[in-house]
């Protein structure tokens, strides 16, 4: 029996750890196993390897290995930051008003809307256009006196849309506002030096840039309030306790070194790819819309919503054909309410479900990408066929 055939367009959600980053890991499952707070040879040994880590992703983003914190994954870093920021600011007397937008994380919104809903705080959501994008003149706007920190993320995971974060960071600078951007879509893929995206927390993921699962980072520039939220021992500068996962810090490490040595090529490969799918989708299959900004995007990221389906058969039909896809974010796909970036975007409540979100990576090639365009057009239509609601624009 021949191998059912795999293609993998789910990279947004989570990617394959890079067997280059597997061999770097491995010592210290074994080799090396030692607790890095210890005073001992094997302890000695995990301490380098972690202080080896800090210094290489501070390298790639441009600051301080002390401003570097290892968390488990974004949504901590996340969680960190906000929490962090909040209540060291409210606690020293600044204020208690939080500014960010309505296509963040639910790592973002929902833990903004916690402090709000339980602990007094104040938010207020600035809009983004039909394309995702958020106006930095509409945060200037929104920034108080008693504002404590600005969370806009920067690059959007369902539709890929690249915010404006250097000129939004620039105007909370001017205000003496923190600002913290959810980077974690962005990490293997664009610039992530923080002088020049001007911005005081960076939140990362490893498992979106071929390290594993389970380890992430946050960057806090110096002398930015934060509070710990996890308290214990004295581990990363006494901002998050708990013993370091030295296997997965030095995964991350080592995986985001190879995504900034071969961003450029990389990039330029998957933008055209991208570029033939999402071409071939919207003249092929009528009434299909692209969402997010046409050219202010990822570049392995096509998403799209196509009147007449639900994302649901959509994806499970493309699974049975051996296309592995998303309907949007992994942390909302298979709930029966669109979207909230959608709605945020204007996209009309029956259209938003049916999005489909195709996000390219390294194991991609034009045959995957002529595949799912083979394919895709007639698993539409016969999904259309049984619509009750699908009537073709004229």
């Amino acid at each position: 029996m021949t191998e059912k055939r795999t293609i993998y367009l789910d990279h947004s959600a989570s990617t394959p750890v890079d067997p280059r980053v597997v061999e770097a890991m491995l010592p210290y499952f074994t080799e090396h196993y030692g607790n890095a707070s210890g005073l001992h040879r094997q302890a000695r040994a995990s301490a380098r390897a972690l202080d080896q880590a800090r210094r290489d992703v501070a390298e790639i983003l441009g600051c301080k290995p002390k401003e570097v914190i290892f968390t488990s994954c974004g949504s901590e870093s996340d969680n960190l930051a906000i929490r962090g920021v909040a209540w060291a600011s409210k606690l020293a007397g600044k204020g208690q008003h939080l500014v960010t937008s309505p296509i963040e994380h639910h790592a973002v919104s929902h833990t903004i809307d916690q402090l709000c809903e339980l602990f007094g705080f104040e938010q207020t959501v600035v809009p983004v256009d039909e394309h995702g994008l958020v106006n930095p003149d509409d945060v200037a706007r929104a920034i108080r006196p008693d504002t404590v920190l600005v969370s806009v993320m920067y690059a959007n995971n369902e539709v890929g849309t690249i915010e404006p974060l250097a000129e939004i960071g620039a105007i909370a600078r001017e205000r003496g506002v923190p600002f913290h951007t959810d980077a974690v879509q962005a990490g293997g893929y664009l610039d992530l030096n923080v002088d020049r995206l001007n911005v005081d927390l960076l939140s990362l993921s490893g498992h979106k840039f071929y390290a594993p699962k389970g380890v992430g980072v946050l960057y806090v520039r110096q002398g930015t309030p934060l509070l710990p939220q996890q308290t214990g021992g004295g581990h990363e500068g006494g901002r998050r306790a708990g013993t370091e996962n030295i296997p997965y810090i030095v995964g991350l490490a080592a995986a985001l070194r190879l995504a900034h040595d071969e961003r450029e090529s990389e990039n330029a490969r998957l933008a055209a790819l991208r570029d033939r799918l999402v071409d071939g989708v919207l003249a092929a299959i009528s009434d299909a819309q692209l969402t997010g900004h046409p050219e202010r995007r990822l570049p392995g990221h096509a998403s799209f919503v196509i009147p007449g389906v639900e994302a649901d058969g959509l994806l499970m039909h493309l699974d049975m054909a051996g296309v592995c896809a998303a309907s949007g974010s992994a942390c909302t796909s298979g709930m029966p309410e669109p979207s909230h970036v959608l709605v945020a975007m204007g996209v009309e409540h029956t259209l938003a479900l049916g999005a489909l979100r195709l996000t390219l990576g390294r194991s991609n090639t034009q045959a995957d990408v002529d595949y799912v365009l083979e394919i895709l057009p007639g698993i539409v239509d016969r999904l259309r066929t049984t619509s009750p609601v699908y009537a073709p624009v004229v």
